[in-house]
């Protein structure tokens, strides 16, 4: 793989407890994908091949990262570079792209191929308006290349993005309407020093933790202990943003009582905080202490007994 030498910014650059905590979370926590340069090589100022980051980018288009992982390793090794796919026959890239449909990307992908090789002797421009004049490359496919392939503070907004984004700052605006304030939104607090890192972070915890309709509310401890006082996560876990149409309002109601569980300090203490009731393993997830009841080898919460003396309320079988 090719890999280019950039200059890293000072950190000191960046924005506050709400770049650097993600960061250090994606340190950690990071999807390893074949397209992707690991984040310990990216703080060095080791940057991805920009060809490899620009045919993933389409591919990823309207198009889930496991069906693109097999795509993306066979282009890659029948044309290692942008000149051997424009000297391709269109045929055979159309051939080698049948089934991950929208074909007018491979088209267009061709198009572009030619267009860097015969054009840019073979590199990809490193800014965001010289890449939208590439055929294919639009907004967001030129904020990521010149975001995660060349180190540039480039506002990279995908659906994950959006949805985390909208969430945080409660943005009632529909989409598409509420594009301009978003990415608006994720310029002011995006890094100088790894806006790639970044963008890719913002992408995984939009698809891993604060996806669409079932959030992975058992890692916001986890979560909470490195963000610190950035309580921003459990308020996008726990509101829906206009991306995600009308939700059910007991699995609202449910996600903020979980929510407010899952940031209380009383909750922590098995997590570095101190003080405070450390929540057993079927504890109720409402902040409430609870009682133990016996009942079949479980525990059941306090609201499910008649009051605190009494035995909960089970229907028994009569001799």
């Amino acid at each position: 793989m090719a890999r280019t030498e950039a200059p890293v910014t000072d950190a000191h650059a960046s924005s506050g407890d709400f770049s650097q905590p993600l960061l250090a979370w994606y340190d950690r926590h990071h999807r390893n994908l074949p397209w992707r340069t690991p984040p310990g090589e990216t703080k060095l100022g080791v940057l991805p091949d920009p060809y490899r980051v620009w045919l993933s980018e389409v591919m990823l288009q309207q198009t889930t990262v496991g069906a693109v992982k097999r795509y993306f390793d066979f282009f890659t090794h029948t044309w290692p570079t942008v000149e051997a796919l424009a000297a391709a026959e269109t045929d055979d890239v159309m051939k080698a792209w049948a089934g991950l449909g929208y074909y007018s990307r491979a088209r267009n992908l061709k198009k572009c191929a030619e267009t860097v090789a015969s054009q840019h002797n073979g590199r990809f421009p490193d800014t965001e308006a010289d890449l939208k004049a590439l055929p294919g490359i639009g907004d967001y496919t030129a904020a990521a290349i010149a975001a995660i392939a060349f180190n540039r503070p480039a506002a990279v907004v995908d659906g994950n993005i959006e949805r985390v984004i909208t969430r945080f700052h409660t943005i009632e605006t529909p989409l598409p309407h509420a594009k301009p304030e978003i990415r608006d939104r994720v310029r002011k607090v995006l890094p100088n020093d790894r806006p790639g890192d970044f963008a890719q972070a913002m992408m995984d915890l939009g698809a891993t933790i604060c996806t669409p309709r079932k959030p992975a509310l058992r890692a916001l401890p986890r979560l909470r202990r490195l963000l610190g006082k950035a309580r921003w996560l459990c308020r996008a876990l726990s509101r829906q943003g206009p991306e995600g149409g009308k939700t059910r309002a007991q699995g609202s109601r449910f996600r903020r009582r979980a929510c407010r569980w899952s940031c209380s300090p009383a909750t922590t203490r098995s997590h570095g905080s101190s003080g405070g009731h450390e929540r057993g393993a079927r504890q109720p997830l409402d902040g409430t202490p609870g009682r133990r009841h016996r009942h079949h080898g479980r525990s059941l919460p306090r609201r499910l007994a008649r009051n605190r003396n009494d035995p909960p309320r089970f229907h028994t079988l009569r001799a």
